[in-house]
């Protein structure tokens, strides 16, 4: 039975649930990384009065921050909590892209198949679904930045400024995220003022500039209380000390940017989105439809080759890239049916698909779910059974989350650690060096020290300095000082 549009799209909004399903099973289970519990502290921190910069070390715009801080303040805290945000803003993210091609795909008799393409080289993609289900920003990156796209096409169409007001307001506050999208308002703003086709350009632009504006008020408002701080934060750190402590992080982002040569799912995705380039300059498709496809394109580029200079990068980045890539690639398997003859009903090569992405899915999370919040419970358990309250705690983030124990000053991020300064200077910034560190665990500043790296107990003496020891899941915990 032939199923119209109108029948079609509950289909494909059912498709999306289950993915959507799977996305926030996983954030529940198996979704864990060591850098979340950064920003999960970061919440928890921000909810007990501290802010940003200010009070604590957060190398990030705060956005992301300030939105687990506040729904945790109405649902209770938790990781669960922020898991089951991001999955569900992933979610929407695949909707939002599928929903554009099912809209815009000039070929009614295959937007169906193309939103379905869409929706599973996105959200079954194994990147999107191990980290846009964690606490950090990758989640709502993916939605807000899909969102501004969805905006900036109806820009040049349009006469009123709304769209643009939209399109920045979602640019800005995706920034106010993470500084992984910043490469996106340029390329919308650009693209824009390109394609313009009704009212005055200039002032959709200025309407662009200032909905971005609008976002990054509460960064702007921390600057201006101390200038210095957040500037450090959120540009010196990543200029002059990302690199520090990486030894050989050029081979690190030569292996980063091979990586996908091992995975499948970046492959399919990969090798469709270009053939969707090439399909699209020699299709017959209205200008206009030509030239939305192509932003995806440029955006796709420039937003990965933003990623290779983030060094070190790390594959997880180039999560930002899959909802443009998969709005090619639907063109691109569009294109392919269309040349191999095969009937534009058939829902075959969709389903094979579905199918080689699941299998990659299925296999990826098999090789990389080793860690989950199951093995770190424990942990906390036992240290928060050991110390007593209001005792100093040398901890990891997730630690400090789960015992909703406040770290001592400087110590609310691993990383920040390796930043060498001298105190006098490290003091103001809420940096407490590697070096001074180890000196206050060698003079038994903490009641308790839990690490999870394997040779910080000999580098630090801790068998010296303390009479108890448990280890856990790979975590060592020393406690009750000699």
């Amino acid at each position: 039975m032939h199923l119209t549009e109108g029948k079609k799209y509950p289909l494909l909004c059912a498709a999306v649930g289950l993915i959507g399903a799977v996305l926030v099973v996983y954030s529940q289970t198996l979704s864990l990384t060591w850098d979340e519990g950064f920003h999960l502290l970061a919440a928890q921190l921000i909810n007990a009065g501290k802010r940003p910069y200010l009070d604590f070390l957060f190398a990030q715009t705060p956005l992301n921050a300030y939105w687990n801080a506040f729904a945790m303040r109405i649902f209770g805290q938790s990781w669960q909590l922020a898991h089951a945000l991001a999955a569900i803003e992933t979610t929407a993210a695949v909707m939002l892209a599928a929903d554009y091609v099912f809209r815009r795909l000039p070929a009614p008799e295959w937007r169906f198949n193309a939103a379905l393409t869409t929706a599973f080289l996105m959200g079954l993609n194994i990147a999107v679904v191990e980290y846009g289900t964690l606490a950090q920003a990758y989640g709502i990156a993916l939605l807000l930045t899909v969102a501004a796209f969805r905006f900036a096409v109806k820009v040049p169409e349009s006469r009123s400024l709304l769209p643009a007001i939209l399109a920045g307001a979602a640019t800005g506050a995706a920034a106010g995220s993470t500084l992984l999208t910043v490469t996106t308002a340029p390329v919308l703003l650009l693209w824009m003022l390109w394609r313009n086709r009704a009212g005055n350009r200039w002032l959709k632009a200025a309407a662009f500039v200032t909905g971005a504006i609008v976002p990054l008020l509460p960064m702007l408002w921390l600057f201006i209380q101390s200038p210095h701080k957040v500037f450090f934060d959120v540009v010196d750190f990543h200029l002059y000390y990302r690199q520090v402590q990486w030894d050989g992080w050029q081979i690190h982002d030569l292996d980063v940017l091979t990586a996908w040569l091992d995975c499948s799912s970046a492959i399919i995705l990969g090798t469709f989105a270009v053939a969707g380039i090439f399909f699209i300059r020699r299709a017959d498709w209205d200008e206009n439809i030509r030239a939305e496809f192509y932003l995806s394109a440029w955006l796709a580029l420039a937003t990965g080759a933003y990623m290779m200079t983030t060094h070190p990068t790390f594959p997880r980045y180039f999560l930002l890239v899959t909802p443009w890539a998969a709005i090619l690639a639907a063109a691109g398997l569009y294109g392919l049916v269309q040349r191999t003859g095969v009937s534009l009903t058939a829902s075959w090569p969709v389903m094979l698909i579905a199918i080689l992405m699941s299998v990659g899915l299925a296999r990826g999370i098999h090789t990389d779910s080793d860690d989950s919040w199951s093995q770190i419970e424990p942990v906390a358990r036992k240290v928060d059974e050991v110390t007593p309250k209001g005792a100093p705690l040398f901890a990891d983030e997730h630690v400090y989350f789960l015992t909703k124990r406040m770290p001592p000053e400087g110590m609310n991020w691993n990383g920040g650690h390796k930043v060498e300064l001298p105190l006098d200077k490290a003091a103001p910034l809420h940096i407490l060096p590697r070096t001074e560190l180890v000196r206050l665990v060698k003079a038994g500043a903490f009641a308790t020290v839990e690490t999870c790296g394997e040779g910080e107990p000999a580098a630090l003496g801790l068998a010296q300095i303390y009479k108890q020891k448990a280890e856990l899941n790979e975590c060592f915990i020393f406690w009750d000082k000699k």
